[in-house]
């Protein structure tokens, strides 16, 4: 097929094809946007190239010949072949522009995302990145009414989620954050959930996925957690943890950031962990900037990343 190309010029088969498929070669023409006549010769000058007639023009009728009928598969599929390679180098140019809007939970803005967004815009420093901070309700809703291209969402998904495809990134323990003027309960450098009944805790707004686990898994323990401040974004939530004004329950993620001014212990056996997925609508293909994207992420946390912040792969 390579040798073919290389004596055919596209435009034949292009000609080739529309008279294939027309059965005429002035319909052909005018599908084409060429006088009949340039048709006509480009036609003559692909069989000469080939040494066979490709059609029988017996009594006006236009009938492919064998050598006709054996050309017009490869042709068709060397057209699309053509057409799916310009298309691929289309999209690669356009990432050096274009924009992306990403949704992510506060504690994936803090702890995972900077770095990635650091290599994927050195990479591609047109394409503009919108980032949108909430709790995976807020951001599935979000997706649904095409406001986000892609978003960071904490699994399982909220109860009647749109129709949205998700790839599994990273399984996270949740610790414990404390400061040296209120130090994190517990014994043995491991604090349990019963430890936490009637300790004050800073807790974050309602709609977060974090304020929620804690929640349930209080309650589960048979009370409910006592908060002395919350609605906080991560940064307040932090902030408000170095003034000793409670502990908090977060990721491993954004301890491993805090600095040496704030304490992490673990969380006992069985723990509390969350798994965090991309997603994507399943109705609506992402953009060709989106997919690059995606595929850094997914290579990051294929690469074993997750586990260099205290997490491990799924």
């Amino acid at each position: 097929m390579t040798a073919m190309v290389d004596l055919m010029q596209f435009q034949q088969l292009t000609y080739f094809v529309a008279v294939a498929e027309a059965k005429h070669f002035t319909r052909a023409a005018e599908e084409v946007h060429v006088s009949q006549p340039s048709l006509s010769q480009q036609i003559k000058a692909l069989e000469n190239e080939l040494g066979a007639e490709l059609f029988s023009r017996a009594r006006g009728n236009i009938a492919l010949t064998d050598a006709g009928e054996a050309l017009l598969p490869l042709a068709r599929r060397i057209l699309a072949d053509a057409d799916t390679a310009r298309h691929e180098v289309q999209e690669l140019v356009r990432l050096r522009r274009g924009r992306i809007r990403l949704g992510a939970t506060p504690s994936v803005c803090t702890g995972l995302l900077p770095d990635l967004l650091r290599a994927f815009h050195d990479l591609h420093p047109g394409v503009r990145l919108l980032i949108e901070e909430g709790g995976s309700h807020d951001l599935v809703r979000e997706l649904a009414r095409g406001a986000l291209d892609l978003a960071f969402l904490v699994l399982p998904l909220p109860a009647a989620s749109p129709a949205l495809t998700t790839v599994e990134l990273l399984k996270e323990d949740l610790v414990v954050l404390s400061s040296p003027a209120r130090p994190a309960p517990g014994h043995g450098g491991t604090v349990r959930i019963a430890d936490l009944a009637g300790e004050p805790m800073v807790m974050f707004r309602h709609g977060y996925d974090l304020r929620e686990l804690t929640v349930a898994a209080c309650r589960s323990e048979g009370f409910e957690p006592s908060f002395t401040v919350e609605g906080g974004e991560m940064d307040a939530v932090l902030g408000f943890v170095r003034a000793g004004l409670g502990i908090a329950v977060v990721p491993r993620m954004v301890a491993v950031r805090t600095g040496r001014d704030l304490r992490t212990t673990p969380l006992a056996p069985p723990g509390l962990r969350r798994t965090i997925a991309l997603a994507h609508r399943s109705d609506v293909p992402p953009t060709r900037a989106a997919r690059e994207l995606q595929r850094m992420l997914l290579a990051h946390a294929a690469d074993g990343a997750g586990r260099a912040a205290g997490t491990d792969r799924p």
